[in-house]
């Protein structure tokens, strides 16, 4: 009984939690002029909100840029990651203890105080509505970095030195044993970095003055501002700006669970 009433608790809070995502999939195959109409009908449904979206307000542009951005800043952020979490999870070296430190006291400070300084650099290098400008700034992934060395500290002893018995070097052991067993937490990472950047807002709006380089979120801001009375393609854009993400999630659910539990316990 106790289990009964539990599962309902949670469906309630499940349909609370996805009832806004499904109304605005919901209005978005609306015509423009029932979008506000509160009476439930699939007669009218249309992709007309789909199609003027993507041919009429560049937001194949706005996808194609943020696809560029997220998976490439993903990619690069995890494995600089990974370079650095093997040595200072496997390794002894002179200052390890204060670097470590040094590296994981950098996310005790909050991204807007060094938002200036990182916008005058890129400002000055020329990297304003430039891929470098999108990517560079955020290539490195401190939290990746903490949640690779956790996992990597687990991994047996015994699987390194029988490596190093049979010849093998560092790069060698890192890129034929490190990387393979840690695949899961180096999804994860991937994961959270494409995330990241996919729905990073205000620092693609200060460096991209050209719309050409708009992302999604900065696309999908600023065209609600210009058509503040179109609902039904408000909701299309906004559906169609949750896809690659969901998508992403679906499919690696298992991946990302694995990782996130790998990395978050010091064996």
């Amino acid at each position: 009984m106790k289990r009964f009433l539990l599962y309902i608790i949670l469906t309630i809070f499940g349909l609370i939690v996805i009832f806004p995502f499904l109304w605005m999939l919901y209005t978005s195959f609306k015509p423009e002029h029932k979008a506000l109409s509160l009476t439930i009908s699939f007669r009218d449904f249309t992709i007309e909100n789909f199609v003027k979206i993507i041919r009429n307000y560049s937001f194949g542009r706005y996808f194609l840029n943020s696809l560029i951005v997220s998976t490439l800043s993903g990619f690069f952020a995890t494995l600089f990651a990974a370079l650095a979490a093997y040595p200072l999870a496997r390794k002894s070296f002179f200052l390890k203890r204060e670097l470590t430190f040094l590296f994981l006291s950098s996310m005790m400070i909050p991204g807007l105080m060094y938002m200036i300084p990182q916008y005058v650099i890129v400002s000055k290098l020329g990297w304003i509505n430039t891929y470098k400008g999108l990517i560079i700034p955020h290539l490195a992934n401190v939290f990746g970095m903490f949640l690779l060395m956790q996992y990597y500290k687990t991994l047996p002893d015994a699987i390194f030195e029988a490596a190093q018995i049979d010849g093998a070097s560092d790069l060698r052991i890192f890129l034929r044993i490190v990387i393979p067993l840690s695949l899961p937490v180096l999804l994860t990472c991937f994961l959270l970095t494409f995330q990241f950047h996919w729905n990073n807002f205000l620092w693609q709006l200060i460096v991209t003055t050209d719309e050409k380089m708009y992302t999604v979120p900065v696309g999908l801001a600023m065209f609600r501002s210009a058509h503040e009375e179109m609902f039904a393609l408000k909701m299309a854009a906004s559906t169609l700006s949750i896809i690659p993400i969901s998508i992403l999630f679906i499919v690696a659910q298992r991946y990302f669970i694995e990782g996130i539990t790998s990395g978050a316990v010091k064996g």
